[in-house]
Formats: C-alpha cells, sequence, structure tokens
C-alpha cells in the first residue's frame, strides 16, 4: 500500500491561507509527520509557498526538519524540557518556554554559543492544558526577557472550541490574550489563530496563524472555508492480493462478523489498522474499485482487509483499490472515515504509519518516494529559503 501526497495542493493551500491570514504571517504545522503526509516535503513545500515558519511539537520533530535542510524558523508549540536545551539552541529552534528552569538552560547554552536564543510563552487561557495564568505569565516573561542570551519573542493561547464554534469562549480566550499583550507590550508577535479561526474568524489573526489541518486540504468544521477553495493533498491506495468466491452462509474475517447472504466475490487488500486504516471501520466503511464504492467485508485485520466486489464485475488481483481518496469520479475523504469511526480527521490522517510508503506529486508526477527503509529514496528540490 501506499500514499500519494500532491504538493501541488499543499502549495495551493498553503498560499490561499497566506493570503487570508495576510498581514500576517502563516507557520505551516507540520506535527506528527505533517498529519501523515510527511514533515520533510510537506515543510519545503509549505516555505516555498510562502509560509513564513513551521510548527512542530517536539525537538526530535524539529531536528528532524533540520537535517533534512529546512533553513526557516521552526516554532515547537508542545512542552520543552529542560534538558533539551541544548540540542534547542544547537538546532536553532524556537521552544515555548514555560518554566524558569528551562529558561535559565536555554539561556546558559545560548550564551556559551554566542548567539540569542528565541522563545515564545503560553497563556493559559481556558484549554487548560500547556501555559501559564496571567499573573504568573507576565512574571515569568519579565524575568526570562532580563536572562542573557533570551529574547521573549512570542505571545500566544491555544483556543478550547473554535472547532466546535463556540464564538463566547473563543472570543473569552482572544481577549485574554489582548489583555496579556496590554500588560508585555514588548513581545512582538502575538498568535492564537489556527485553522478554524483563520477560516472563520479572520479578524483575531494579529501577528501570525498557525495554519493545521487546512493545509492538507480539510475543514475543521463543515462549511468554514467556503470561498477559499482549499484541496485534499493525500491518497491512500493499494492493491487487490487475490479474489475468491464464497458461498451463501460462508463467513469472511476473524470473529466471523461478515456472513454471504449470497454467492459472493471477496477482495483481499493489504491494508490494515496498523497502517492507519482503523478497526473501527470494520463492517462500516467502502473502498473505490474500478471506481465504484466496494463495503468493507468483515473486521479489518493489522495487516489486511477485505472487501465485497460482488456488484463490481472484473475485479482482478493487482488492480489498484483507494482507501482515501478519489477513483473514477466516486471519492472517499478522511472526513467520511472519521464519522464512521466516530473520531475526528486529524486522527484518520495522522494515523497513517511509517510503513506505508509515500509518493509525492508535483504536476502529477512523482518527484520523490519515502518508505520505511530509506526515508527519502529520491532527493527533494532543496527547500526555498523563508520568504
Amino acid at each position: 500500500m501506499w500514499a500519494e501526497i500532491d504538493l501541488d495542493a499543499v502549495s495551493h493551500n498553503v498560499r490561499a491561507l497566506t493570503d487570508r491570514a495576510a498581514p500576517a504571517k502563516l507557520y505551516a504545522i507540520v506535527k506528527a509527520n505533517a498529519y501523515g503526509h510527511g514533515s520533510v516535503a510537506v515543510g519545503a513545500a509549505a516555505i516555498e509557498a510562502g509560509a513564513a515558519g513551521l510548527g512542530v511539537v517536539c525537538v526530535d520533530e524539529g531536528e528532524e526538519l533540520r537535517r533534512a535542510g529546512i533553513d526557516a524558523p521552526i516554532l515547537i508549540v508542545g512542552y520543552t524540557h529542560a534538558g533539551e536545551a541544548e540540542r534547542i539552541v544547537a538546532l536553532r529552534l524556537t521552544p515555548t518556554v514555560c518554566s524558569m528552569q528551562t529558561a535559565l538552560a536555554l539561556s546558559r547554552f545560548a550564551s556559551a554559543r554566542g548567539v540569542t536564543q528565541r522563545v515564545h510563552i503560553e497563556l493559559e487561557s481556558g484549554l487548560n492544558r500547556h501555559g501559564l495564568p496571567l499573573e504568573e505569565l507576565v512574571t515569568f516573561a519579565e524575568q526570562a526577557r532580563a536572562l542573557p542570551a533570551i529574547e521573549v519573542e512570542g505571545l500566544f493561547t491555544h483556543f478550547a472550541a473554535a472547532e466546535e464554534g463556540e464564538a463566547t469562549f473563543t472570543r473569552a480566550q482572544y481577549a485574554a490574550l489582548l489583555e496579556a499583550s496590554m500588560r508585555l507590550p514588548w513581545i512582538p508577535i502575538r498568535h492564537c489563530a489556527a485553522s478554524a479561526s483563520l477560516l472563520g474568524a479572520p479578524d483575531m489573526a494579529l501577528d501570525m496563524v498557525r495554519a493545521g489541518i487546512a493545509v492538507y486540504g480539510y475543514e475543521p468544521a463543515p462549511g468554514i472555508a467556503a470561498g477559499v477553495g482549499l484541496r485534499r493533498a493525500l491518497s491512500l491506495k493499494s492493491r487487490v492480493a487475490r479474489v475468491l468466491d464464497v458461498e451463501p452462509g460462508a463467513t469472511v474475517g476473524y470473529g466471523r462478523t461478515w456472513v454471504a447472504s449470497r454467492p459472493s466475490t471477496i477482495a483481499l487488500i493489504m491494508c490494515g489498522y496498523a497502517d492507519g486504516y482503523r478497526r473501527a471501520l470494520s463492517n462500516r466503511a467502502s473502498v473505490l474499485v474500478h471506481g465504484r464504492r466496494a463495503p468493507i467485508a468483515g473486521r479489518i485485520a493489522m495487516d489486511m482487509c477485505m472487501a465485497d466486489v460482488t456488484d463490481i464485475p472484473g475485479v482482478a488481483p493487482d488492480d489498484e483499490v483507494v482507501m482515501i481518496g478519489e477513483q473514477g469520479g466516486e471519492r472517499i475523504d478522511a472526513d467520511e472515515l472519521a464519522e464512521l469511526a466516530d473520531t475526528i480527521s486529524w486522527e484518520i490522517l495522522a494515523g497513517i504509519t511509517a510503513r506505508v510508503s509515500r509518493i509525492y506529486l508535483r504536476g502529477g508526477v512523482p518527484i520523490a518516494v519515502t518508505t520505511l527503509n530509506d526515508r527519502m529514496s529520491t532527493p527533494l528540490p532543496e527547500p526555498a529559503s523563508p520568504r
């Protein structure tokens, strides 16, 4: 099985989101392997398309981008431990810092290298996950500002329910960030908007926005991207491994949860929950074969699944199967699978595992491939410098 990543779609989405955010800068969030799309290829494409920087959640993700030659600003939006300070300074990453222990460690290593270490600080405004309440934040920001080789570059908060359309709560969080900004007017960059608020309430863009799911062509809430023209970037595909006929009363798969009600034709497909095709889709989802929908038959296994292709004539081994994407005018997207699995498209996309090869396309033509054993078997073009 493999995933095809349309880098032209990524570039289109980044340009559209950059235009919507202007004059605020846009950071493309490429954490979790760019939501399953591949952080290096997507990161390079996003910077080339006009993103001012990239967002990750941990040091290792930032290091992967740096090792690939990406020189753009990289913001770590997750928790940073003091023990990672030396790597952060060496890799020129910008961490989110909420403890004096971490700030002191960064100051020490930056001073030793003779560089200035930029940091962002997070206001806790209602998500109750990561960040500091207002009074603690103001005190911490002033103390961090006084440390040698430290520049407090950014102040931000994280909305708790923008995707759910809870405008009153979101506006209260926005107001809390503005209050913190008035108390700390010397911090140059303020940010709170992610995909949902950028698309639904662009007036909250401030100085910078953090776009995640929209970069990959998905709406964070139904209808919120009307007129923006987002394009889906990822297709997940496999091939028919075997075709077999079963008689009425025969069962398919573990637990015997699917029973043939008629003479049936079953296609074996090499894609299972270890690849990211969730077990919860068993007997619920469909795949595309010959441009037609074929329902999943039985439980999805770790490495494979089966589909009922009785009503699709001529199915044979090696035929292409689309799990996510388009074929013959029919489409199955991550939103559809998320609804069937009682989850969200973020999880469907980010759950596509490393053993699924990624094929990167420009103009519909493959330009690079990553596999489990060769992270970039065909080199990407040199990443562009930030604009």
